[in-house]
């Protein structure tokens, strides 16, 4: 029994030693932990050192190097462009009038005047249709600086235009020729107009799906049918317009546009001052 006891209080004694001894070891293995991780940490710190001194240095060195750091600094922190689609292709179409009655080769001629017998000599309404083409082409999203959401595009763009299809021409437009004292037979004509612009477009409040928008001039070749008098078919001018669209779905557009051509001179004769006004319909690109 004694012997039992002695036995018990050694093994008691010798697990209390044991746990004595164990925090101490483990507090030594946590110091030298901490101080093998503040070495790596000030190496760590010695070498950021190292590299921005070489750095500094570089720079110093090749000022185009800092030239660089700082455009990629400033690049970075742009905002990120959304993608957007600033180029459209579009369809027009609508109501045309001319300022004047149209007069031509075939409609009214000086040599064959309707007074002598020779022919009706008609002209066409100043009311008819056009139907038309274009691309409008981004240039800048801020007026070149100037105006924060305002668009600077080039548009490219053409257009038919009839006025009437149906008109009797003089007697130089019989068929056959009619003879003098013949019964008057004259073939019917065609009036139309086709029209070449470029322009600057500059469209206002870019990112919102209502974008109004206005051409304050532009280039516009008119080439005309039937010809003047003296068989001139162009005449240059200048076109005026204005309009809006609007971002129906995804990257499909309509608008509504008014347009106004202006020549300053007629044409032979030929007068192909007008205005035109319609919708269109655009695909952004």
């Amino acid at each position: 029994m004694n012997m039992k006891k002695t036995k018990l209080a050694l093994g008691v004694a010798t697990a209390v030693a044991a746990l004595s001894v164990a925090p101490q070891a483990a507090a030594t293995d946590v110091q030298q932990l901490e101080s093998k991780v503040e070495q790596m940490a000030e190496m760590l710190r010695a070498m950021q050192d190292e590299l921005n001194a070489v750095k500094s240095s570089a720079n110093r060195a090749d000022p185009q190097v800092q030239e660089l750091n700082d455009w990629m600094a400033a690049e970075k922190s742009k905002p990120v462009k959304a993608d957007t689609r600033d180029n459209m292709v579009f369809f027009r179409g609508g109501y045309a009038h001319m300022d004047n009655n149209r007069p031509g080769v075939s409609i009214d001629s000086v040599v064959s005047p309707a007074s002598a017998g020779f022919g009706t000599g008609e002209r066409a309404n100043q009311d008819g249709w056009y139907i038309g083409a274009g691309f409008d082409f981004s240039l800048n999203d801020n007026l070149f600086g100037l105006m924060d959401g305002t668009e600077i595009l080039a548009e490219l763009m053409f257009e038919y235009k009839q006025f009437a299809d149906d008109v009797q021409g003089n007697a130089l437009a019989n068929s056959p020729t009619m003879l003098v004292g013949a019964a008057s037979n004259p073939l019917n004509v065609t009036v139309s107009q086709f029209t070449l612009t470029a322009a600057p477009k500059i469209k206002f409040m870019k990112g919102s799906s209502f974008r109004p928008w206005v051409i304050p001039f532009g280039l516009a070749m008119h080439v005309i049918s039937p010809p003047s008098e003296s068989i001139t078919v162009f005449n240059p001018g200048v076109m005026f317009g204005a309009g809006v669209d609007y971002n129906l779905w995804e990257d499909i557009y309509v608008g509504l546009d008014a347009r106004y051509h202006l020549t300053g001179h007629s044409s032979d004769g030929v007068n192909t001052d007008g205005l035109t006004a319609g919708g269109y319909l655009g695909i952004g690109f």
